[in-house]
């Protein structure tokens, strides 16, 4: 009998999907987010579990180390402030229903395992990152619909006023219009060329555009998978981007440049589109890093993107 226990226990074992465990101290191991001093938010802070809105918009405030836990559902039609020096992370199966999260002129902020869908444009991006340095977006789960025009809902994720040290992991956005904007406006380039912002195995999909339109600055994209996007990688306003290993299915583009954007592309499927982008002299990111075959990238980011963390 406790042979046949054993077998019966292991073939379940095997059946079953391992969960993914991570630390509510966790800090920034990939990208941008991991120089100047790293992302290490509230590492080491205390830590506060929130139900409600009002709790969640107070227990982010300041720029005291801290830990907010986000559990069950919380709703609203605003954007909330989070301050410095803070970890922001979702329990499995948690979720912001109209509730964004906004980073506005702070530091060292983790943002994780957090889902947030349908932030109406009146109240502000689904998360949006402004003037602020060293930020890691990681495992996050972002979308709305496209029942709407455009302009009912504002971005899923982003990245503007000169912001520096960003990097942008595991994450998903979908069903969606205007994905991820990095950089202000066309005529920001004094504020914006600084940036440096890091995407590394994000699963974009069902995507109109913006996916993401990267102004200006410095920018890495590794790992990602693209599927069913109205647009693809726009570089614009002198940005220099360098992506690699990213994959594309269906898309309506891949890379391309207006403005003067430029790219240097090695390693991507781009499916049945081209690179359109002029070569630029980003050819080294100022960190390491390790590269998925290109053959294992749909796999691997489709399996773990998203608010698939056990904390």
């Amino acid at each position: 009998m406790k042979f046949f226990s054993l077998i019966a226990f292991a073939a379940l074992a095997l059946a079953s999907p391992l969960e993914k465990r991570a630390s509510v101290s966790d800090v920034a191991t990939l990208g941008y987010a991991t120089l100047n001093g790293g992302t290490t938010g509230g590492s080491g802070g205390s830590s506060t579990t929130v139900t409600t809105l009002a709790a969640l918009t107070s227990a982010v405030t300041g720029g005291a180390k801290k830990i907010v836990i986000i559990s069950g559902t919380i709703t609203g039609n605003t954007v909330v402030r989070v301050g410095s020096n803070t970890t922001v992370i979702g329990q499995k199966g948690s979720s912001l229903v109209g509730v964004g999260l906004r980073v506005l002129n702070e530091k060292n902020v983790i943002l994780r395992n957090i889902k947030i869908s349908k932030v109406l444009a009146e109240a502000g991006d689904a998360i949006g990152i402004q003037a602020s340095s060293q930020v890691w977006v990681d495992h996050a789960d972002l979308s709305s619909d496209r029942d709407h025009d455009k302009d009912f809902y504002d971005g899923l994720l982003d990245l503007t006023h000169g912001v520096t040290g960003i990097t942008v992991t595991n994450t998903k956005l979908s069903n969606h219009w205007k994905a991820s904007l990095v950089g202000h406006s066309d005529s920001n380039g004094a504020e914006d060329t600084a940036i440096t912002v890091t995407y590394a195995n994000n699963y974009w999909t069902n995507l109109n555009s913006r996916t993401p339109s990267f102004r200006f600055g410095h920018g890495h994209i590794f790992n990602n998978y693209f599927e069913n996007n109205g647009d693809g990688i726009n570089t614009r306003d002198g940005a220099q981007l360098l992506v690699e290993n990213n994959v594309f299915s269906g898309d309506k583009d891949s890379l391309y440049s207006t403005d003067g954007g430029f790219a240097v592309a090695r390693g991507n499927d781009f499916g049945n589109t081209t690179n359109e982008a002029p070569t630029g002299t980003f050819t080294s990111a100022p960190y390491s890093y390790s590269l998925l075959a290109v053959g294992s990238v749909k796999a691997s980011v489709v399996a773990n993107a998203g608010q698939t963390l056990t904390f």
